[in-house]
């Protein structure tokens, strides 16, 4: 299934006027594909991401899934329909993990036995010890609670996933093992992917394509990770993914031990390897 914005608006009446949230939004995300929206805070991008799922209204245009408008769906309908994952993981606290992952097919009639069937099918998929099917969320650690947050989105395997900043609550090396994680869920099943973050390694390590917002939900560029890199669209863009800097510049050096690659400060960054070398 794929997501299309076409025109989309949204603003909001406060005491000084009227703020505009997203600015005519017009952005295609394809079957299959994973699609990163990348600013930072007041960019709009999870005012978009909840348009999907009609958490939020646009105040003109409009949202559609293969083609049909998301508003002419039940609402309620349309969200067991689409998977989605928060930073908080937002499980229910006194529910056990078996129960948390089942929840959307349980409360779309599933049976209670197929549905926890189905929930430790996807214990293993997400890399979860099974043992933890009977423990409550508190007794995991934040890494765990993500991992159960992105099983219960698969649960109903719905053909979209929205991900509104799923790791930005974990420590790093968590999160590099949630990104490779997602990575290989996203190779393995082919879902339609909406994500959110304001980290740009995150956005071009994820992204089948990269969209850039700026405050009051501009889009100023789109396009694939190296797309972007080796041509931003202007300086605020080249700012922001730090090619303006340098921070991205990237250089190769001969060392005793091999050729290292470098950062402009002489950082050393990796390690240059033939295709195909181990190590």
């Amino acid at each position: 299934m794929g997501i299309e914005f076409r025109s989309v608006r949204k603003t909001y009446r406060d005491g000084a006027g009227e703020t505009v949230a997203v600015d005519d939004v017009d952005l295609v995300v394809p079957s299959r594909r994973t699609v990163v929206l990348l600013g930072s805070s007041g960019s709009g991008k999870t005012t978009l991401l909840r348009m999907v799922n009609r958490m939020v209204d646009p105040t003109s245009g409009v949202v559609l899934i293969d083609d049909e408008d998301v508003r002419q769906k039940n609402p309620v309908a349309l969200r067991r329909g689409i998977g989605y994952v928060m930073q908080q993981a937002g499980l229910l606290p006194h529910v056990r993990v078996i129960d948390n992952i089942a929840t959307v097919p349980v409360l779309s009639g599933a049976p209670r036995g197929e549905a926890r069937e189905r929930a430790r099918e996807l214990m293993e998929t997400v890399g979860l010890d099974p043992r933890l099917a009977g423990r409550y969320p508190s007794q995991l650690s934040g890494g765990q609670q993500q991992r159960v947050g992105v099983a219960r989105a698969l649960a109903a395997d719905p053909n979209i996933l929205l991900m509104d900043e799923p790791f930005g609550a974990v420590d790093p090396i968590v999160r590099r093992e949630l990104q490779q994680e997602l990575l290989r869920l996203q190779q393995e099943l082919g879902k339609t992917i909406l994500f959110v973050t304001h980290d740009v390694d995150e956005a071009f390590l994820l992204g089948d394509e990269v969209v850039i917002l700026a405050a009051g939900g501009r889009i100023v560029q789109q396009g694939a990770p190296e797309q972007i890199l080796s041509a931003p669209a202007d300086d605020f863009v080249a700012d922001f993914v730090g090619v303006a800097d340098g921070r991205r510049d990237l250089t190769l050096r001969t060392t005793s031990g091999g050729t290292v690659v470098v950062d402009a400060a002489g950082r050393v960054q990796g390690v240059l390897r033939a295709e195909g070398a181990g190590g």
